[in-house]
């Protein structure tokens, strides 16, 4: 199946490790680059929804960061990357994120996960073993209730209660993305059901990311969606004039971020990738791992170099029939550094998404 290559959509992406950071101002970056991406006409801004963990541990709630974005930004998306639904009733998922729309003027974009880690589950850990299910379900019943529909649910007294949301949303259909990266069968259901696709390079090649789409783009089209969907892909970004440079910046700070991301999975996870016993598994067996992952990721993974080097990678990923890049862009170096990569990336949107959107970042 052969995909046309249009303009690239650009978007970015936070999923900060550093939760723990000492003082006040967390989430000033955050607004200050969103404001910046919305009068240079970025495509979206994607915050998380994570917990009990410093990686990322400082996105728990989207909704309400949202909230703030929307209120500082006019045009660009406000995008939830993603929403553990399984977590929440579906009434209050649609209400929070009807709020977030009306403070928008109807901005809001969804992508919706089902998590994968047995210790978030304390907010449902009866559903964990049928969370897929439960977030395929409950996201029909959340847009359901988006459109207007009043439902009935279980009240106290076991008696069923018809129940409706306010406020009613600004947009009369909830863009939906599915995050998803290896489980193939996840792409499908998501192009049987018409949503979008939010996926990332860590755990799979482009060669699989291409098997996937056409998956996804063929389940779309039996089901008879109307065009092909939006494919985002999730990619680490930091862009400078001197490759040399660029490495002397990003190494240290990125090779943290994957040790932090290395927390999250057990011995026998980091073994198999070193293919050792995972008896043996050590500090520095973990730093040995995340050194590997900066070389990978540097070399096939990410817009991590030049222009030259991202926009090969841009032309790479459109090729295979992505529509959007979402960038990562705060995975531990410094603020005022990302600033001035914005300033490339920017560049790097003009040159391969609309030109005619907003206005240049400068120094």
């Amino acid at each position: 199946m052969e995909f046309r290559q249009a303009p690239m959509a650009f978007s970015l992406f936070f999923f900060s490790s550093d939760s723990e950071a000492a003082g006040g101002g967390r989430y000033d970056h955050l607004l200050e680059i969103a404001r910046l991406a919305d009068e240079a006409g970025f495509q979206a801004i994607w915050t998380p929804e994570r917990h009990f963990h410093r990686f990322g541990g400082i996105f728990p709630n989207p909704a309400v960061i949202s909230a703030a974005i929307a209120a500082q930004t006019k045009r660009i998306r406000i995008r939830a990357g993603s929403v553990l639904l399984p977590f929440h009733h579906p009434i209050r998922a649609a209400e929070d994120w009807s709020i977030v729309d009306n403070l928008s003027g109807g901005r809001v974009d969804l992508a919706v996960t089902y998590g994968w880690h047995p210790r978030d589950y304390v907010f449902a850990p009866d559903v964990f073993e049928t969370r897929k299910q439960v977030l395929f379900d409950r996201l029909e019943t959340m847009q359901r209730l988006w459109r207007g529909e009043s439902l009935n649910f279980p009240s106290a007294t076991g008696e069923d209660t018809p129940a409706r949301i306010y406020p009613q949303p600004v947009q009369a259909r909830l863009p939906i993305w599915i995050t998803t990266s290896r489980t193939v069968e996840t792409w499908r259901k998501a192009g049987e059901i018409g949503a979008n696709i939010l996926t990332a390079l860590y755990a799979i090649d482009q060669r699989t990311l291409s098997e996937n789409i056409a998956v996804y783009r063929a389940a779309r089209a039996a089901a008879g969606h109307e065009g092909e969907g939006t494919v985002t892909a999730m990619l680490h970004t930091f862009i400078g004039e001197c490759m040399e440079e660029v490495r002397e910046v990003v190494r240290k700070p990125f090779i943290e971020y994957i040790l932090r991301h290395t927390e999250l999975y057990d011995e026998a996870a980091v073994a198999k990738a070193l293919d050792i016993d995972p008896s043996l598994i050590t500090d520095k067996h973990r730093r040995t791992l995340a050194s590997m992952s900066f070389e990978r990721y540097i070399k096939n993974s990410s817009l991590i170099g030049t222009l030259e080097t991202a926009s090969t990678m841009v032309a790479s990923m459109s090729a295979i029939g992505v529509n959007e890049i979402a960038c990562l862009i705060d995975f531990g170096v410094p603020h005022e550094q990302v600033k001035q990569s914005l300033i490339w990336l920017d560049r790097l949107r003009m040159a391969h998404g609309n030109p005619d959107q907003g206005k240049e970042i400068r120094a």
